[in-house]
């Protein structure tokens, strides 16, 4: 039996990536998953490759009334909630001298301020003894330049991780972050570079990684298996770290 057999979880951003394989390895672990994202299109071809026990939801990770119809959502599919994993982010990295109030407000709501409203309109559906797992970033430790918004929104998405332990906890909910370092993934295609120029940032990064390498996304799926199984049951407030090496090294 999987280690999470008879597990009911809840993936934003599932549709690719870290999502995608977290998905994929939470349902050979027996859990019963819903992914959400903001295309139709990547979804409903993620579903295709997850099978029976995959379940899509169009939503917006930024947007409030979203979290309140995922919520509904989950209430009429699902009989209750046991995992789930925060992982939908905006990546913009951009010079301080370029960002303006909109771009500022999209990172901010989708990594941070949507997160929270997601699981005050989550919390009647979770199980006494469901795990949260709050997507970080190793980026919320370091001072990587043109990271300043981004980093922000994860190094408050830490803490919440923290305060909400600490107000959930007689719940015996547990809320905990995992914190990736660079990975490898299609996010690099988000920024619109020639092949040739893409490789080259690839290349920037691997340079920050004492390991030499970018992770890959099963190694943190893996990592995300472990907080949602009963494995991790002795973490509370805590953050895991899979990175390389990058914020200790």
């Amino acid at each position: 039996m999987g280690r999470l057999a008879k597990k009911y979880a809840l993936i934003t951003g599932g549709s690719a990536g870290i999502g995608f394989e977290t998905a994929r390895q939470f349902i050979a672990e027996g859990a019963e998953v819903l992914i959400t994202g903001r295309h139709v299109e990547g979804l409903e071809k993620a579903k295709a490759l997850l099978g029976d026990n995959a379940h899509i939801f169009q939503n917006d990770a930024g947007d409030i009334a979203s979290q309140q119809a995922l919520s509904c959502y989950i209430a009429d599919t699902f009989p209750r909630l046991d995992i789930v994993f925060v992982n939908a982010g905006d990546v913009t990295h951009l010079p301080v001298a370029d960002w303006d109030e909109a771009a500022f407000d999209r990172v901010i709501s989708t990594n941070l301020k949507g997160p929270f409203f997601l699981i005050q309109s989550l919390q009647a559906l979770l199980s006494g003894s469901a795990s949260i797992i709050l997507c970080g970033s190793v980026s919320a430790h370091i001072g990587l330049p043109q990271s300043s918004v981004y980093a922000a929104s994860k190094a408050g998405l830490q803490s919440l991780s923290r305060t909400l332990s600490g107000e959930l906890k007689h719940l015996g909910i547990r809320v905990n972050s995992l914190s990736p370092g660079p990975t490898e993934t299609g996010a690099f295609d988000k920024f619109g570079l020639p092949q040739k120029e893409k490789e080259a940032l690839k290349e920037q990064v691997r340079q920050l990684v004492p390991l030499g390498r970018m992770g890959r996304t099963e190694e943190l799926a893996k990592a995300a298996v472990f907080l949602a199984s009963d494995e991790s049951s002795y973490m509370l407030g805590s953050e895991l770290l899979v990175d390389g090496g990058v914020g200790n090294v």
